[in-house]
């Protein structure tokens, strides 16, 4: 069972197998499906960055055996979670990875969200919505373990192998949110500060902004009240988890 932390996140320890399975995405009726295009076409004037690209949804999530979660998943777009502002309406929670890095002194990395993100000013870990396989592909573990550790790339400039990455917790929180959180090789301060510099400048160059505009090293979920703007509903329990364990 979820060991359940406020503000109403659960947080699924002891995870050391994912069952994956493939759903579908619910049937909407067409005045559901009129409405989502609606609420999806006035936030992409207001943020016109915003682009409606595949993603996966989580379709279900229990414990079927000790040590195992099943997860059923659905391919959807980024347009699916538009059905949240419609009265009526029910979206499939999202599936996002993100990673888990601690440093050589016993602190671990947050990072805020550019004024360019759908969630601007908000503290987070790095990381993203997971996208499907090709079609007629199955979702597999490893690609997970791959796309965190791509979203660790993009966004801090570290490089860790998908097999570096060790699956240390799920969360499920705001709005039936599903968060697989990986845990990174620990790294010196110095090198994840360059990293993150260099990232943000080759980025840049290209034109673009950067998904991260700041990070910050915590130690405590007392720490985090030093950050300014929101958080992730998941950051404070994972960070707690941590210090938890070192501790311990």
């Amino acid at each position: 069972m979820p060991e359940t932390l406020p503000p109403a996140v659960d947080l699924f320890l002891g995870v050391e197998r994912l069952q994956l399975t493939e759903g579908e995405e619910p049937r909407l009726s067409p005045a559901d499906e009129a409405a989502r295009d609606h609420v999806w076409e006035k936030a992409v004037q207001a943020n016109p960055d915003l682009f409606d690209g595949p993603v996966v949804a989580c379709a279900g999530l229990e414990h079927t055996d000790p040590g195992v979660l099943s997860l059923s998943w659905a391919r959807v777009t980024y347009r699916h979670y538009a059905l949240r502002r419609v009265p009526g309406a029910t979206a499939l929670p999202s599936l996002f990875v993100n990673v888990l890095q601690p440093t050589d002194d016993g602190r671990v990395l947050v990072a805020r969200m550019s004024s360019s993100t759908a969630a601007p000013g908000r503290w987070q870990l790095p990381g993203g919505s997971v996208e499907p396989p090709r079609a007629g592909k199955g979702l597999v573990e490893a690609d997970l373990a791959g796309q965190a550790a791509r979203e660790l790339f993009e966004e801090l400039g570290l490089e860790a192998g998908a097999e570096e990455l060790r699956l240390w917790a799920v969360t499920r929180g705001e709005n039936g949110s599903v968060g697989l959180t990986y845990r990174a090789p620990v790294l010196p301060e110095a090198a994840v500060r360059d990293a993150f510099a260099a990232a943000a400048v080759a980025e840049r160059a290209q034109g673009r902004e950067p998904e991260l505009d700041d990070i910050a090293l915590v130690s405590s979920p007392r720490d985090l009240e030093f950050l300014s703007g929101p958080h992730a509903d998941y950051l404070e329990p994972l960070v707690r988890r941590f210090t938890y364990q070192l501790e311990g």
